[in-house]
């Protein structure tokens, strides 16, 4: 049988793919490795890699240098299901190269892990034990000696040319740096150089493949040669050893010891054998649970430590916990050095970078930060980005993690531990012993698990045959013994009871470690579980089949997201309406819609049986969401499910055997790696009972696919929409490593600039039509489906994008903002040409300095963030970034020539994308920073009727919004304009104006009042229209009046044609047209269900009650014409007659209302002067606070005077109506109706 063969009938159901050894080849001899060196100097990452030639580490002594490595030989030579990538292997195997040490030097070999994640997003893991082996070619030896000699020369030619131009004592201190204590004597010195054995396993069986690994390593440095040859071993776990099936545990033999494995059942957490209490103990509970809600919000985080294995550990280990998720971008835990350049990438990575022992981490230079999570995996430290939600319950959730730790004896905080003394002198008494037994289990192969193929064969056809069995039992009742069958059946149960008792220390440690594994997942996967119970109920399936779903992805909505946030409790919002966003939660819910067609994903399969299963024993409904913390319910359960695979062995392998292999070949030196016999190791046995019955099992699903390929999409198509379908990265979740030309890399850098522009029109256009639907529901349309969390949400997300869009191709990095900077070169260079007279301010220019003068914002990425926030709420986001673009030589000298920004077509459209923003009204700026003072310009109009626009008198305003007030502000006499500064007041609302009735001109009649926000440029209009002074109109000398908010069109403000329709505003005093007793009793019931919807909405939402209380159209305006209706007045001399007239009448209203007449006495005698309007409007105001409205309204229409003040047909005196209004106002008392300072000051009660 071929090797091809081999690999692809049984390969998928073997242990292990690959058998591999990297080295340096004596054939080819030393090769300078120019990318292995970038590990050496972190700064370099950002040179292109055409430019590095192979000399760039030439200063270090020879011994600290990279050369390169290479594939030594590999069994067998490929296999059909996972093709062998020659190159991908070295560079994981080696990623510095190889490393070169003499006797002087450490030699402690090495274990660390990788992967390879294919297209299709299936990974394959590679298990490396790196050891040094003596060098014995002399060309080699004496090449390294050249080298020496060569770097010493330059070091002393190096320090003469520097005898001028330093101190004596620096001079000593130079020399002092040489390398004479590093050199290489070809004579004196033992050179070793780096070696490495690897398996590659399609599962993540760590322990397992660390242990054999490990094995034939002590037998290569053995002082005797193992049992077998080396290529027994290596075949065995080749060809023979299978993968446990699901739910099992599997024994099988290494070269001293036997090793076990177990895989987890269908419906348990997948396997993960990266031991997690490391990761814990590197990181902290809190670390560490800080970087999993980085990596669930898919951020960009980079790993950083020293040490492989902890790369891998600590990566591993986060992706793991993701249950029932899964990473859905670029996945590098060991990054080679040949694809440093891949830090640049714009898109949310995961990777782990190698540190240099000494590197400061201030000088490692990244390509972007803005929204990076830095890990320092050996300092225990880790930089999370500014803007970060919290995980919900976290600090519930780090202590139910820390008392899992806890309970094994592990610290929450982290930190290195050092393993018992104690401990480690029972193991190594344990291996010597275990090593006897197992060199007497050679000789027995009764005992290598399978009792010899003929006794396997007997004792498998009479357990297996009814008749037998029934004959075997008369038997017994007659008195007769079948011997042979019993010894069988015994000898079996005793191999089983003898793998079940005498476990070794070492094996309990393995099965603590996979205990505490689990359970720790479990707290993680409980999680999960009880944020999206309810998730189903907001999926939506509106296709009714697969393909017609595929083909229109895009344009569907497969996921409720409005209304699931609003099933959730408060606290989880912030972190919830981000994750939602995620690709990697988009998904999830695809996989959960297509799983109606098509088998479900086993992630998914296992996470909805853990709902069912908590349902059934905590029945919820979804409207009851409660932060409440649950703690973990399945810990014991699934940590006896470990316990009890690996306490009882289900299946033993074959044992290890002599092969057919030439005699003379391979002959055992110590402490050298034999070569192997590739003949032998080149393919697999032909008779091989599990194989064969896997294969056959393979052979029936295939036939089954076949059959019902009729019936589902062609694989090609299928594949082709899920692609376009789902993440943007798919394609690069780990770049290629077996080609790395430039024209792939600048393909690579292609795929990243379309999938930008594509995650910009998908943004853009979700903020567009989501924000337009709320805008047409303000109008009356429709449903709103965006709350202003998700909006936040949806901005932020918008701003990573610009940032990771400037961030792409730079030529050099400077600051943590790529945008920023950019920014502030084109500042410096607008100043310039200012100082010179060549150019005029450009508004991007004055707004940068507004940014620059916000104390309150401390980093550039804040300071990007707010200009981005503030340029979209200016509607001019599109032509900012325009305009910094258009100085191309600029542009050019800071980016690179496959950057984003230099293609010049998917920058307009790009930018065509953002104009699309300008359609709608975003407060983005206004609403998130809330603290910074900020210059506000009003104006008083009058109205120009003879010398009413002038008076006297000492006017004053304040200024309200929805976050505070500005203040009593004195205006000058006769100046109408004045500027302010004052903390952000929000939204504004409503403006207090008054004035001191001083004077002769007294009187004032004022038009509006314009008040404008000097930063972001946003007007708001208070009309009055209505007189100021004492004996005109209604006295009053202050009135409250409530703003609309307006869009001025000006030069500067280009390309804005849209204007969201005006709020309510001030009252007029002019009623023209009587409205009916119908129009009436509808706007009473209008005013009070918008207060209503106004209590219902998020609390951050709500807006401004005054508006509601005071505006046009609100519950003072409405009952006013309640009273107003039917109200007799005698109208001599056209005098106007007000309600309040109603309550001040000469006679007594013989009320029997104590608090009444207390509210009415307070307004009377408060010192201000608000006028008969002004107090009607807060005695309404104030009763509605205090829930009075439903006992004043019936005293006041059984008053007598009543019927001398209104007409038969009033409403207020119709019993019936009082009583369905005293209904209606009822309803407000289920609400907390809190009042503006501006409306009740001055008043005691």
């Amino acid at each position: 049988m071929s090797a091809n063969m081999s690999g692809s009938g049984s390969a998928p159901c073997r242990f292990a793919h690959y058998f591999v050894i990297c080295g340096i080849d004596n054939e080819t001899g030393l090769e300078p490795d120019a990318l292995a060196a970038l590990y050496q100097w972190p700064l370099l990452s950002l040179i292109p890699i055409p430019f590095l030639s192979a000399g760039e580490n030439f200063d270090q002594s020879p011994l600290k240098r990279t050369f390169k490595s290479k594939v030594l030989a590999h069994y067998p030579k490929n296999i059909e299901c996972n093709p062998f990538d020659q190159d991908a292997v070295n560079m994981l195997c080696m990623p510095k190269g190889l490393s070169f040490r003499t006797q002087r030097d450490s030699r402690t070999p090495q274990f660390h892990s990788f992967l390879i994640t294919r297209e299709d997003g299936s990974r394959t893991y590679g298990f490396v034990h790196t050891f040094y082996e003596e060098v014995t070619s002399p060309q080699i030896c004496s090449a390294m000696q050249t080298l020496h000699q060569m770097h010493q020369a330059d070091m002393d030619s190096l320090a003469s040319s520097l005898d001028e131009v330093e101190s004596p004592s620096s001079q000593g201190g130079r020399r002092s740096c040489g390398c004479s204590g590093e050199g290489y004597d070809s004579v004196r010195d033992t050179l070793y150089v780096s070696k490495a054995m690897c398996l590659i396993t399609p599962m993540p069986f760590m322990h397992s493949c660390k242990g054999f690994l490990s094995q034939v390593h002590r037998a290569v440095i053995s002082h005797q040669p193992p049992p077998l040859p080396l290529e027994s071993y290596i075949y065995n776990i080749l060809y023979e050893v299978p993968l446990p099936p699901p739910g099992r545990s599997l024994k099988f033999h290494g070269v001293y010891e036997p090793i076990l494995c177990q895989r987890p059942g269908v419906g348990e957490l997948p396997l993960a054998d990266f031991p997690l209490s490391e990761a814990f103990q590197l990181l902290g509970v809190e670390n560490l649970v800080q970087i999993f809600t980085c990596v669930l919000l898919e951020m960009q985080i980079l790993l950083y430590s020293q040490d492989y294995q902890r790369l891998m550990v600590v990566a591993e280990g986060i992706t793991t916990l993701l249950f029932p998720f899964q990473w859905q971008h670029v996945y590098v835990p060991i990054l080679p050095a040949s694809l440093l350049h891949f830090l640049d990438a714009p898109v949310p990575y995961l990777m782990g970078l190698q540190s240099k022992e000494g590197t400061d981490r201030s000088k490692l230079e990244l390509p972007q930060e803005a929204n990076l999570c830095f890990v320092d995996i050996d300092n225990h430290c880790i930089e999370l980005p500014e803007e970060f939600p919290q995980f919900p319950n976290k600090t519930e959730f780090i202590q139910e993690l820390s008392e899992v730790l806890l309970s094994f004896g592990l610290s929450p905080e982290g930190g290195n531990t050092s393993p018992d003394p104690a401990v480690s002198m029972q193991t190594s008494t344990l291996e010597k012993e275990l090593k006897s037994t197992s060199l007497s289990e050679l000789v027995d192969d009764r005992r290598n698990g399978n009792l010899g193929g003929e006794a396997l064969d007997v004792l498998e056809l009479l357990q297996g045959n009814p008749t037998l069995e029934r004959l075997q039992a008369l038997a017994k009742r007659t008195g007769v013994k079948v011997a042979r069958l019993e010894a069988l059946v015994a000898g079996q149960k005793a191999v089983g009871e003898e793998s079940v008792g005498g476990r070794s220390p070492a094996e309990e440690e393995e099965l603590r470690n996979a205990k505490l594994n689990v359970q720790l997942r479990e707290v993680f996967a409980a999680r999960f579980a009880t944020m999206f119970a309810d998730y189903e109920s907001f999926v939506i399936q509106n296709s009714p089949d697969l393909e017609s779903w595929l083909t229109n992805r895009e344009q569907m909505h497969n996921f409720d997201k409005a209304s699931f946030l609003s099933d959730q409790p408060e606290p989880y919002l912030p972190f919830l309406s981000h994750f939602i966003e995620t690709q990697m939660f988009a998904t999830f819910i695809d996989n959960k819609i297509m799983s109606q067609w098509e088998e479900k994903e086993p992630l998914l399969r296992v996470f909805d049986g853990r709902i069912e299963k908590a349902r059934l024993y905590n029945v919820r409904a979804p409207s009851l969401r409660s932060s409440v913390y649950q703690k973990c319910t399945f810990l014991k359960e699934s940590a006896q499910a470990i316990e009890q695979r690996l306490r009882k062995i289900d299946h033993t392998a074959i044992h290890p055997h002599l092969l057919d292999m030439k005699i003379g070949q391979g002959k055992y030196q110590q402490g050298f790696f034999p070569k192997l016999q590739a003949d032998v190791l080149a393919s697999g046995p032909t008779n091989n009972k599990w194989s064969n019955r896997t294969c056959s099992t393979q052979r029936r699903v295939d036939r089954h696919r076949q059959q019902n390929d009729h019936l589902v999409l062609d694989n090609e198509l299928k594949e082709k929409y899920m692609q376009e379908a789902r993440n943007l990265g798919k394609n690069l979740r780990q770049p290629k490593l077996s080609d790395l030309s430039p024209a792939v890399i600048a393909q690579t850098n292609w795929k990243f600039v379309e999938g930008l522009l594509k995650e910009c029109k998908m943004k853009t256009k979700r903020m567009l039509v989501e924000k337009m639907g709320r805008e047409a529901v303000e109008l009356g349309h429709g449903e709103a489906n965006i709350t202003g969390l998700e909006e936040n949400t949806l901005i932020a997300s918008l701003c990573d994008l610009l940032e990771r869009i400037w961030s792409h191709g730079l030529q050099v990095k400077q600051g943590k903002s790529a945008l920023w900077s950019h920014l502030l070169h084109y500042q410096r260079i607008t100043l310039l040409l200012l100082i010179f007279c060549l150019s005029s301010s450009s508004f991007l220019f004055r707004l940068l300095r507004h940014i620059q003068n916000m104390g309150e914002i401390k980093t550039d990425v804040g300071r990007a963030r707010a200009l981005i926030r503030l340029s979209l709420e200016k509607k001019l986001l599109s032509q900012h970034l325009k305009q910094l673009l258009s100085n191309q030589a600029l542009t050019k000298k800071l980016y690179k020539r496959y950057a984003f920004l230099r293609c010049e077509e998917e920058k307009e459209q790009f930018l065509f994308h953002l104009l699309s923003l300008n359609a709608v009204d975003y407060f983005c700026f206004t609403s998130v920073f809330t603290t910074i003072m900020i210059p506000y310009r009003a104006v008083i109009i009058p109205i120009k009727k003879l010398s009413n626009a002038m008076t006297t008198s000492n006017p004053w305003l304040c200024v309200s919004g929805e976050l505070g007030d500005s203040g009593i502000l004195q205006i000058t006499k006769n100046v109408l304009e004045m500027t302010f500064d004052c903390q952000n007041l929000g939204k504004l609302t409503t403006v207090q104006l008054g004035h001191d009735n001083s004077g002769l001109l007294a009187k004032w009649l004022v038009d509006c009042v314009m008040v404008r926000n000097e930063i972001t440029g946003h007007t708001y209009k208070f009309p009055c229209g209505r007189w100021l002074g004492k004996g005109v109109d209604d006295g009053s000398l202050e009135r409250v009046l409530i703003g609309e908010f307006v869009v001025p069109c000006s030069d500067d403000d280009g390309g804005r044609g849209t204007k969201t329709p005006p709020l309510q505003r001030s009252p007029s005093q002019i009623r023209r047209i009587k409205p009916t007793t119908v129009q009436i009793q509808e706007s009473i019931g209008e005013a009070v269900n918008n207060i209503i919807k106004h209590f219902h909405k998020p609390e951050k939402e709500r807006g401004s009650l005054t508006v509601l209380l005071c505006g046009e159209g609100g519950l003072v305006w409405a009952l006013e014409q309640f009273f107003h209706h039917g109200f007799r007045s005698a109208r001599i001399f056209q005098k106007n007659v007000f309600v309040w007239d109603f309550y001040e009448t000469p006679e007594p209203l013989d009320l029997n209302c104590e608090s009444f007449c207390r509210y009415v006495n307070a307004i009377n005698t408060m010192p201000r002067n608000i006028g008969k309007d002004g107090k009607f409007q807060l005695l309404v105001c104030l009763g509605a606070r205090d829930r009075m409205l439903p006992q004043w309204l019936p005293l006041l229409a059984e008053c007598s005077v009543i019927t001398r003040m209104y007409e038969e047909n009033a409403l207020l005196r119709d019993k019936l109506t009082v009583s369905s209004l005293v209904a209606v106002l009822e309803t407000l008392h289920d609400f907390p109706i809190t009042l503006e300072s501006s409306l009740t000051k001055s008043v005691e009660l």
